[in-house]
């Protein structure tokens, strides 16, 4: 795919979108060339799956950019996640957020975080059960380096968008609930749901974060 059809896919899923809908940036396996060129286009924030991709990329990448970690988190990887990105979207467990807290804290940083729901209940995926959701949140509260800011899914990657859509919904009852709970140092912002695939259904129930890649640009070479 062209460069030039990069910046002309970009501007037209940014006019597409309704107002308040943030575009996340899928830059799985793309170079910093492609990236930059979304970005020149009016993308402000990128997302990572790995965090030795954004370890190399984010460095050659100027201007403001908003770095998202979008990918599972291996606990391994958290000291170096917590220096890189500006949100981590895929909080799945309290180990993990007891471990992003513990690294944030040693930078004096506070890390706002998505808690990524499995509410699929799909064995190959990674996510927090929806029936363990409220009571995550609740405990990722009491730490002082992370503020939670909202839910994630995946949803299916292919397949018809429609049978997404109950997943969806089911997600944003959750999020509801939570931002009705009035729980301290708790903010449900964010929605992120939908990939290429699925996120017009998924702003349709609700997302206000969408993470596109294939749309942006184009085919994986790999």
């Amino acid at each position: 795919m062209e460069n030039s059809s990069i910046a002309a896919n970009v501007k037209r899923i940014l006019e597409s979108l309704p107002p308040g809908v943030i575009l996340v940036a899928a830059a799985k396996e793309r170079t910093p060339e492609e990236v930059e060129e979304a970005l020149q286009a009016g993308v402000t924030h990128v997302g990572h799956n790995y965090v030795q991709e954004a370890e190399r990329m984010i460095p050659a990448i100027k201007g403001r950019v908003q770095w998202h970690m979008i990918g599972h988190l291996q606990k391994n990887k958290v000291k170096k996640a917590v220096r890189l990105f500006d949100m981590i979207e895929t909080v799945d467990s309290w180990p993990l957020a007891e471990l992003i807290d513990r690294r944030c804290a040693e930078i004096g940083k506070t890390m706002p975080v998505l808690v990524e729901v499995n509410i699929g209940r799909e064995a190959s995926k990674t996510g927090v059960l929806p029936e363990e959701v409220d009571d995550l949140v609740r405990r990722i509260s009491t730490l002082l380096h992370i503020r939670v800011q909202g839910l994630m899914t995946m949803g299916p990657r292919f397949g018809d968008p429609e049978d997404a859509r109950p997943y969806f919904r089911a997600t944003k009852a959750a999020f509801d609930r939570l931002a009705k709970a009035n729980i301290p140092n708790v903010e449900m912002r964010y929605l992120s749901m939908g990939m290429s695939n699925s996120y017009q259904v998924a702003i349709e129930e609700g997302a206000n974060m969408v993470r596109l890649g294939t749309l942006l640009f184009g085919e994986r070479h790999s």
